[in-house]
């Protein structure tokens, strides 16, 4: 990353950490830019160079972190009927995911280095908020990572009736998580071409539904309101959508992997905005308006049961290999953002070296790969872990927003490849609802995910002042932030990042 810096600002002596000669920036005015941030991504002589990213694969990630199909989107219909179900995927995306692709948009480019918000919450609030960021977003990432290969596997128990044994069924679970993680040790530019493969190959069927059913679909049906005597779950409606129109930040921590992100990373979420509309969209149109069936029936996995009332038992098993194929595809992008974040952290001093190695062969964070696979492994048994995932989404999301706009006060003149175009008052009302939507989410979570959220939270800031302390006295090896530095950015770097060394 290169951004030009013309000026510095006053420079005042750190009250942080041992050393008395550290220095850190004193900023007397808001209209500077930044100092440059140290680049996040390090490969050695002894590595093979990794493939960057392209657009394409870059399109289905994103995909993947988000959506993966649409999968999950059935118990929308079931909590408030069709056209609360079909309004909230026509709306949702535009006070929801639209805010959030455009921020991700912008903060990515503004800094492309892998750790994404970590670096985002680091440069607005300093070291410590970038810390709790990288802890509540790991673990958000960790939560959801558990919950594939258990469904990808319970899809598999029709087809294969050995599976319904609990011993195999876990053997199975393992086996596939082992295999999936292998699968991104190979490399980044692999995980994303298995992606398009994946998400193509689940797209087909639900394209072929869709087309099918159009000659019978009655559109007074969008319209219904419900069954009368169901009374609507709001709360299921809203987790529904927060659950299938999140995540979309997430491949910030892969950008110091992309290929020119300047320009690949604004087309490439645009692209996927239109893309996982349309794919929530056109389905839940064809079905709603083609199947009447009793609006209880509408839950995760009604799709395949909907396909062989549309077309026959074909296309029934077409959906459902669909569905193991999305949980691959959703576990692979989410185990990519996991593993290079926990890289970018070590790059930046927030995290031991350790975590910053790379395989010699495939030049990926092996390290980070396996402590995220060996987390994920380690909560699968415990559902109300895993049900605290959109709870520290949420805390982390509202950082971010947090952030996005205080970077925008503190360097107005910063240069941005990538520019949301509002103002201030624009910006701040663009971020009301999402964050308005967010807190709501919060509010209606159970009293567990309360309680493990905010264990998990005292966690996170132990977990810092622990290794800040480990630093102090040298009891673990840490990267300095201005290693990795390109020429002349040395200084720079060691003044930005002071107050943590």
């Amino acid at each position: 990353m290169h951004i030009e810096i013309t000026s510095f600002s006053t420079l005042e002596t750190s009250t942080m950490g041992d050393d008395p000669t550290a220095t850190t920036l004193n900023h007397p005015t808001s209209t500077e830019p930044p100092p440059l941030l140290p680049l996040t991504t390090t490969t050695t002589a002894t590595s093979t160079p990794q493939k960057k990213l392209t657009l394409i694969p870059l399109i289905f990630l994103i995909y993947f972190e988000v959506a993966g199909g649409p999968y999950g989107e059935e118990p929308a219909v079931k909590a408030a009927g069709p056209l609360f179900a079909i309004l909230g995927f026509l709306i949702f995306p535009f006070i929801w995911s639209i805010p959030e692709a455009l921020i991700t948009a912008e903060l990515s480019t503004t800094f492309p280095g892998n750790g994404g918000y970590v670096i985002w919450a680091d440069r607005a609030f300093g070291p410590f908020w970038g810390s709790l960021m990288g802890t509540w977003k790991f673990l958000s990432g960790v939560f959801n990572i558990a919950a594939f290969p258990v469904l990808c596997i319970d899809y598999l128990k029709k087809p294969f009736p050995i599976l319904k044994s609990n011993v195999h069924r876990d053997l199975a679970i393992l086996i596939f998580t082992l295999l999936l993680s292998f699968l991104n040790y190979t490399g980044l530019a692999v995980v994303g071409y298995a992606a398009v493969v994946s998400g193509m190959v689940s797209l087909c069927p639900f394209i072929l539904m869709s087309f099918i059913a159009i000659p019978k679909v009655k559109p007074h049906r969008w319209f219904s309101l419900g069954q009368k005597g169901v009374k609507k779950d709001w709360t299921l409606f809203f987790n529904t959508l927060c659950w299938n129109l999140n995540y979309w930040d997430s491949v910030s921590t892969l950008a110091g992997e992309v290929d020119k992100p300047k320009k690949t990373f604004p087309l490439a979420l645009f692209v996927a905005v239109i893309l996982i509309c349309l794919s929530y969209l056109i389905p839940l149109l064809a079905v709603t308006g083609h199947v009447v069936v009793d609006q209880e029936k509408w839950v995760s996995g009604f799709y395949a049961d909907a396909a062989k009332i549309i077309s026959g038992e074909w296309l029934k098993c077409w959906i459902e290999l669909g569905a193991v194929l999305s949980n691959i595809g959703l576990f692979g992008a989410q185990l990519s953002s996991c593993a290079y974040q926990l890289e970018g952290m070590a790059n930046l001093g927030f995290l031991p070296k350790l975590f910053s190695n790379r395989s010699k062969w495939f030049n990926t964070p092996w390290v980070g790969i396996v402590f995220s696979t060996s987390m994920a492994i380690g909560v699968m048994k415990f559902t109300d872990i895993i049900s605290s995932a959109n709870f520290l989404y949420s805390l982390g999301m509202l950082l971010e927003v947090a952030s996005y706009l205080w970077l925008r006060r503190k360097y107005p003149l910063m240069k941005r490849p990538y520019e949301v175009s509002l103002r201030m008052p624009g910006l701040i009302i663009m971020s009301l609802i999402p964050s308005a939507f967010l807190i709501f989410v919060m509010a209606v979570a159970s009293r567990i995910v309360y309680l493990v959220s905010g264990l998990m939270t005292v966690g996170g800031i132990g977990f810092y002042y622990s290794l800040k302390f480990c630093k102090s006295k040298k009891l673990l090896d840490f990267a300095n932030r201005e290693e990795g530095c390109g020429e002349g950015e040395e200084l720079t770097s060691r003044r930005i990042y002071a107050a943590w060394d």
